[in-house]
């Protein structure tokens, strides 16, 4: 479940007033948000990099490893390419490629492409050991274009749940980055005040669970726009104390 940009804004708007530290501006907002948004996500790698090290639980709702992935999960996407006679695909918004999937027809399992580096590209084709086939399909990655290998991989559709007009070879799971949020506005002509606006708006995508994380940096960085110490070393207490209730 996405975090409704508007509950965070009047939520970081409510702390400063009440403070008296000043204004911070949809614009401004929307600038700190994406970059705070950005941070929290980056940590999810960080914290299963730590994770990974440590002994793990099963037990139900004590299992950080299972929550951390359940976050991470949020951002995993799948796209299905038919690339007809084309074996090149392109993506965007990609954090990390996950797996790349070829099949032939519809009624055949997937085969998984192997990832090669693009040097090794013409040694690869000149071994009939490593020549890549339609069973053992490869793969080269750069500048978020997928160059399949053959050629002839991409001659004739292929589907493992087959539906009318949903024809495609490759299946690609990889991970994307979370959209920019938007608090979108618009201004009351009489008054100039900003009201918001639902349509114009790009809630948050990471875990409702970082809520409270994500309001705190967001008002470290209005402690800093804002030049207010006060501000920021709260916001600064606030995170440091729930980084530190989520590693008990």
């Amino acid at each position: 479940m996405a975090i409704n940009i508007n509950d965070v804004y009047k939520s970081v708007l409510v702390v400063l007033q009440q403070e008296k530290r000043g204004v911070l501006t949809p614009t401004e907002f929307n600038k700190i948000a994406t970059q705070s948004q950005q941070e929290i996500y980056n940590q999810y790698f960080d914290d299963l990099n730590q994770l990974l090290r440590l002994p793990q639980t099963t037990l139900a709702y004590a299992d950080r490893f299972a929550l951390l992935d359940e976050k991470i999960s949020l951002f995993k996407r799948t796209k299905n390419e038919n690339t007809d006679a084309n074996t090149q695909i392109t993506l965007t918004n990609v954090q990390e490629l996950g797996s790349v999937v070829y099949f032939e027809t519809p009624t055949t399992a997937g085969r998984e492409a192997q990832r090669i580096q693009k040097q090794d590209v013409y040694t690869v084709n000149q071994s009939p050991l490593t020549e890549p086939t339609k069973h053992y399909p490869v793969y080269t990655y750069e500048n978020n274009i997928i160059q399949t290998y053959p050629d002839s991989i991409g001659v004739g559709p292929g589907n493992p749940n087959p539906q009318p007009g949903d024809l495609f070879n490759f299946q690609i799971n990889y991970l994307a980055f979370p959209e920019d949020p938007i608090w979108g506005f618009d201004i009351e002509p009489n008054l100039g005040n900003y009201i918001y606006n639902e349509v114009k708006s790009t809630n948050f995508e990471i875990h409702q669970s970082d809520q409270p994380l994500l309001i705190d940096k967001i008002l470290g960085y209005a402690g800093v726009m804002t030049r207010d110490q006060l501000a920021l070393s709260i916001a600064a207490q606030k995170e440091q104390q729930i980084t530190v209730d989520n590693q008990k």
